[in-house]
């Protein structure tokens, strides 16, 4: 459903107005420090749209999309969308119309009938709303706040850079983030181009820069306080039948959880993401789609989390596939392998990464994902061999398109933590959420957890109390 000309103008104001106000009221005075030897980890879409085979939950952007193709195609109206005629697409009633995908009207604010039928209408999008005519790139982005009351493990204190979250008892301003896009669309005997360009600003900006980098170099510098900016993405992409290849900086494809927050059910992350997967690669990556069911990966990258920029040599191998196992059932095993960089002390490592996806009802999802790291160097020591193991299961139920519950709960294993490195000890940790959807562009997360570890008296010396412990988080993300 497309607004009036005034109010994407007042939105698009009301975005810029509260981003200045998050930049100049917001800030705090702890200094977030680079990725460096204190760094123990360093968080599909790129945002998750960029990464193919990083296969997260339903992401809104993703309907974000969906649903501006569905409004440029004219959303079922006899002439095509040319500005904004009140007789298409521009009235409220456009969501009852079977063409718009709503059986009912509903659209608005409101509890999706309690917990019954749910029709919140297209999303809105800024590129449809200024531009509905263009053939051009695509752009648009998303805003999340957040609070949580504790670090988030392997946290301890504030803006020390060991988790996403880790400045609590803040209402902080996480991501505000914009991208430009072109995508490589190219058919079955023709070649086409795209581009992909990311900015965002938020106190998880330490998790999307290039902290890999050797130096302050790329966006590594551009923080002030626990706030930054960074540029997680800019490459180009051609493409000529089922073969397209990225060219430049871009979002990893190992792993399941993301750095973007419209690519995650949770608004915390796992051990495993943070500690043993790449965010980003500066590189070459192709993508070939050998069958309908099979997707393989093969590229080049100059180590993990770099941007423009190398780290001791780092060199690597990053490749994989993608394959449908029947119609409910996807596996995905990525691989990086050689100089690692930052990650090795410019030693050679070997990773594996594997999700698998499994629709076991209409309603219900399961996924399982594990990583498997093997090094000869650590961040902080090229002669400590790192060992990890980590191994996570998700669990989604969606009552209607409003209302999603998960659950997740993961193990993990490493012989690497930041506080006390050594034998190698198991960490667990327990996380039960809610996505509730009041509107297309907005969904609140509240979620809590529980953290543990069978040796936190070895590992502090002293009291459990130093790791184990409850955590409640909540955040919202719009999109636009």
């Amino acid at each position: 459903m497309r607004l009036s000309t005034l109010s994407c103008a007042a939105c698009a104001t009301l975005l810029a107005v509260s981003t200045a106000l998050a930049q100049n009221n917001l800030k705090q005075p702890h200094l977030v420090a680079p990725a460096s030897d204190s760094y123990s980890r360093p968080n599909g879409e790129a945002s998750p749209s960029d990464q193919a085979a990083k296969l997260t939950p339903t992401s809104f952007e993703d309907e974000d999309k969906d649903a501006a193709a569905s409004t440029d195609a004219g959303c079922g109206c006899e002439e095509p969308a040319c500005g904004c005629e009140a007789s298409c697409c521009c009235e409220s009633s456009c969501c009852c119309e079977p063409s718009c995908g709503c059986d009912s009207c509903g659209g608005g604010w409101g509890m999706g009938d309690c917990l019954g039928d749910c029709c919140l209408g297209d999303p809105w999008t800024l590129s449809s709303c200024l531009t509905p005519c263009c053939d051009g790139p695509s752009y648009g982005g998303w805003v999340s706040f957040g609070y949580y009351n504790k670090n988030e493990r392997w946290s301890f204190a504030d803006g020390d850079g060991l988790s996403f979250n880790d400045f609590p008892d803040h209402f902080n301003l996480d991501q505000a983030w914009i991208y430009v896009e072109r995508v490589a669309d190219a058919g079955a005997c023709s070649a086409d181009y795209g581009y992909r360009f990311d900015m965002m600003y938020g106190v998880q900006a330490h998790a999307a820069q290039a902290f890999g980098n050797d130096g302050g170099t790329w966006d590594i510098a551009w923080d002030h306080g626990v706030y930054g900016w960074a540029i997680p993405q800019l490459y180009g992409e051609v493409a000529y039948g089922d073969l397209s290849v990225k060219v430049g900086h871009f979002f990893t494809p190992a792993g399941y959880e993301v750095v973007p927050a419209t690519g995650n059910f949770f608004y915390t992350h796992t051990l495993t993401h943070y500690n043993s997967e790449p965010f980003t690669h500066t590189g070459v990556l192709g993508t070939y789609s050998a069958s309908d069911a099979v997707t393989l990966y093969g590229g080049w990258a100059l180590g993990w989390d770099t941007g423009f920029d190398q780290f001791g040599g780092g060199n690597i191998f990053v490749g994989g596939f993608s394959a449908g196992m029947g119609d409910d059932v996807t596996f995905t095993w990525i691989t990086t392998a050689g100089n690692l960089g930052w990650y090795t002390s410019s030693e050679p490592g070997w990773t594996n990464h594997f999700v698998a996806i499994a629709d076991l009802s209409e309603n219900t999802q399961w996924v399982i994902q594990s990583d498997v790291v093997d090094t000869d160097g650590s961040s902080t020591d090229n002669t400590f061999d790192v060992h990890t193991l980590g191994l996570t299961n998700y669990l989604f139920y969606s009552l209607n398109d409003c209302w999603k519950l998960g659950g997740r709960i993961e193990w993990y294993k490493s012989n690497n933590y930041p506080f006390d490195a050594g034998p190698e000890t198991s960490f667990y940790d327990v996380t039960a959420g809610v996505n509730y959807r009041p509107h297309a562009n907005f969904v609140l997360r509240p979620e809590i957890r529980y953290d543990w570890t069978p040796s936190a008296d070895r590992i502090n010396g002293a009291s459990p109390d130093f790791y184990n412990q409850w955590s409640f988080s909540i955040d919202g993300v719009f999109t636009f």
